[in-house]
């Protein structure tokens, strides 16, 4: 790690402790050189996979984005959103993999989804299940409805 102050290569950690969330290491470092402290937070990386091959780092942004498209008109806010693409994230970093399949994240984005909203929920799915026809829609809003009338919820 290089001193941001004055360039030099090495520096001793002081100080470690993990963040509120306890995704990230916090990490009070010296420069044995300068003298002067400054911190560093470290995070295991995610990477994810895309169809055509490509990797790339995980974003919560990208998730956003996807769900939002599904989200347009319904009541959903920024706020819930952000609640949704953390979630997925710890959902994805909780099965201990660094590396994820881009179709895995779908997959981790349904059931939060539905939770927030069953229209963007039926709405995402369309496209990342590939509904084909109007039975694809009856049986998705099937499945929804036994679950609510299973677990006594209204919405």
């Amino acid at each position: 790690m290089h001193c941001p102050f004055c360039k030099n290569p090495d520096s001793r950690v002081v100080d470690s402790r993990t963040t509120d969330d306890g995704l990230s290491i916090r990490r009070r470092r010296e420069c044995p050189q300068c003298g002067k402290r400054f911190s560093t937070v470290e995070t295991a990386s995610l990477t994810v996979m895309k169809r055509n091959g490509v990797a790339e780092p995980f974003s919560r942004e990208k998730v956003m984005s996807g769900v939002r498209k599904a989200c347009q008109g319904r009541p959903v806010s920024d706020d819930d959103l952000a609640v949704l693409a953390h979630k997925v994230e710890e959902a994805i970093r909780a099965s201990g993999v660094a590396e994820i399949n881009a179709t895995d994240i779908g997959l981790a984005i349904l059931p939060p989804l539905r939770e927030l909203d069953e229209i963007a929920y039926l709405r995402f799915a369309s496209v990342y299940q590939n509904f084909q026809n109007l039975d694809d829609f009856q049986g998705a809003i099937s499945d929804l409805r036994a679950e609510r009338d299973s677990t006594g919820a209204g919405s």
